[in-house]
């Protein structure tokens, strides 16, 4: 029987969030490159034993499938390090997970076997692969929160059209708003607390980035967001639970801003390579976010743990420089 989440006796909960951690098998590709892999996990051992989670998020990319010579093996020991520590995890999954020879659809069904991973089954009907929400209880086992889990998918089916990055779906935008219902039914017509956890930004973390004061950082360019605005973020408005969303992806990024009431978060690739618009650099060290709840409140803190140890708070503000007109 899968544990339950629930708050602590202080009234948080702490999540921490492994972006874009990539495993894969070592040397497979390139015998002069460091051991990331090994490397990687120390790291995510070192913030589990510092932040000590409640739940532990893998927000896409847990493998680099396309150069694996065993995805499902990659993923295995990807996840083991949360495996091992006893602590609840969950898994989205990003691009690169679905690259090679196994299909998302057997990842989700691969995640779903671990001890103490925290995933549901898909709903029926839903595109994608891991699109499910978990509840935290209260002290007084009531529901007080959920975390959403939605898969945004790797690439467009309709590349002679639109091309670049796939999109959520409308099937699971009505998934996720019928969720929400259910559970605001639940809590007297009140919107539940929320948090959604997805790979691939949307849209509007351009939005945000452009037109509103963010803090942190964008190296790359842009956001590597999908060409087409399906709605996700227009439900999470209207429904008035989602809180924060939470992404990786787009590795020299970690910024987070405030749009509609809602705070769209970068988290911190976890990984000891990163690469900005396809050129390796080294312009933010590896790490990974860590989001805080408090019972009964409808707000979160957050900060970022990085490689070194050290603790990243206030990260720098950035003032809106608008768009630049192509």
């Amino acid at each position: 029987m899968k544990k339950r989440l629930k708050f602590r006796d202080d009234g948080t909960f702490v999540i921490v969030q492994f972006s874009d951690v990539e495993f894969l098998d070592e040397f497979d590709y390139d015998p002069e490159t460091p051991k990331y892999d090994s490397e990687t996990r120390a790291l995510m051992e070192r913030i589990i034993e510092a932040e000590k989670p409640d739940l532990i998020v893998f927000a896409g990319d847990v493998i680099a499938s396309n150069r694996a010579r065993d995805p499902i093996q990659s993923f295995r020991q990807a996840v083991d390090v949360a495996e091992m520590s006893c602590i609840p995890w969950a898994a989205v999954f990003g691009n690169h997970d679905s690259e090679g020879e196994v299909p998302r659809k057997t990842m989700h069904e691969l995640q779903l076997q671990h001890e103490y991973c925290v995933a549901e089954p898909d709903p029926e009907g839903v595109n994608g692969a891991g699109n499910f929400v978990v509840t935290v209880a209260g002290k007084n086992e009531d529901t007080a929160a959920a975390l959403y889990f939605v898969d945004s998918g790797d690439y467009s089916s309709i590349g002679d059209r639109v091309g670049g990055y796939d999109w959520i779906r409308r099937d699971q935008i009505d998934w996720y708003v019928g969720k929400s219902r259910e559970l605001t039914r639940r809590i007297d017509d009140q919107p539940l607390p929320a948090l959604a956890f997805f790979h691939i930004p949307l849209p509007e973390y351009n939005d945000v980035w452009d037109f509103h004061v963010c803090y942190g950082h964008r190296y790359d360019s842009c956001c590597s967001t999908p060409a087409i605005n399906s709605g996700m973020f227009a439900a999470m408005v209207e429904m008035g639970d989602v809180m924060g969303t939470f992404v990786g992806h787009d590795h020299g990024n970690d910024f987070w801003g405030t749009l509609h009431g809602i705070r769209l978060c970068y988290g911190r690739s976890t990984r000891y390579v990163s690469y900005v618009d396809g050129v390796r650099h080294d312009l933010l060290p590896t790490g990974a976010r860590v989001i805080r709840l408090k019972e009964g409140e409808r707000r979160f803190d957050t900060w970022i743990r990085q490689n070194d140890g050290t603790v990243v708070v206030e990260q720098p503000e950035h003032r809106p420089e608008g768009r630049k007109v192509e």
